[in-house]
């Protein structure tokens, strides 16, 4: 049984990369969909398309560069707020990734969104994970 789903959905995007392949198949959940949606919104991944039959999203990579030399879009994934110790950020707080290269995926009472969002919308919330 895997206790953290969000950490799963990081670890087989970052081994699917780094291996060079172009898509991967994670299970589906509410929370993985947003997650995506907002990575698919920052051009972080490809298409997102969901098979209902096995309950499971199929995740479309990018790739910089052709064959042997393609470099992935993502440079690194990192889980901030975990299970054992939850990370909160107050709106005036909001983290900046990179210089708004990357994005801080933040989980708010109107659902989930990057920093960026978050911020024109002045709320804080629950800092789920950070890519770039």
């Amino acid at each position: 049984m895997n206790t953290d789903p969000i950490a799963d959905l990081l670890t087989r995007i970052r081994n699917a990369a780094r291996a060079k392949k172009t898509a991967v198949s994670v299970p589906a959940s509410h929370m993985k969909r947003d997650i995506l949606k907002v990575l698919q919104e920052r051009n972080f991944i490809g298409n997102v398309e969901e098979d209902s039959s096995s309950r499971s999203f199929k995740i479309g990579l990018k790739y910089y560069g052709e064959g042997h030399s393609k470099v992935s879009v993502i440079s690194d994934l990192k889980r901030v707020s975990k299970p054992g110790c939850r990370v909160y950020v107050q709106k005036e707080k909001l983290p900046s990734i990179l210089g708004e290269q990357g994005v801080a995926i933040i989980s708010t009472s109107q659902g989930v969104m990057s920093s960026e969002q978050a911020r024109d919308k002045k709320l804080g919330g629950e800092h789920i994970c950070s890519v770039f």
